[in-house]
């Protein structure tokens, strides 16, 4: 359920400007998951929120860049745990994952900031993932491999 919450929490944040605790357990609330202003507290510090400033002066809720010599383990850990299996077509990837997660696996995504992904695009349960080319797909389903430890094809 933590995971899951976590998951549900980055992509809030990445489709609102949360500016408060209460607010984010709000929405959370709204998406079915039943939460106090002390499990947002808690759930902020581990994933590692910072606020941002706005153009207008307020502040919102974000996540904090992993270092690239240091990969943030929540990104690692949702992309494991929402994953469910990949499809190639020529430098698109198809991903499927967990209903629900696939906004959060396709943040994790493009927060590893890998050279061969262009961007993401994510629905409910399915993320298109373009690639630079048919190579790059094939390395990134490599890197995707070793990460959720699913056997090479």
């Amino acid at each position: 359920m933590k995971i899951a919450r976590h998951a549900k929490i980055i992509d809030l944040i990445s489709r609102n400007d949360v500016e408060t605790q209460e607010e984010l357990a709000d929405l959370l609330n709204g998406e079915g998951f039943r939460v106090t202003q002390a499990t947002v507290s808690r759930d902020i510090r581990e994933l590692k929120l910072t606020k941002i400033s706005l153009n207008d002066g307020r502040q919102k809720y974000a996540v904090m860049q992993a270092s690239r010599g240091n990969m943030n383990e929540k990104y690692l850990r949702i992309l494991k745990d929402g994953f469910l299996s990949m499809d190639m077509a020529q430098n698109i990837l198809v991903v499927k994952t967990v209903s629900g997660m696939a906004m959060a696996v396709a943040a994790s995504i493009d927060a590893m900031q890998w050279p061969e992904v262009a961007g993401c695009i994510a629905g409910d349960d399915t993320i298109m993932c373009a690639n630079r080319s048919v190579d790059d797909t094939l390395l990134v389903m490599e890197k995707i491999r070793k990460i959720v430890g699913e056997p090479n094809e």
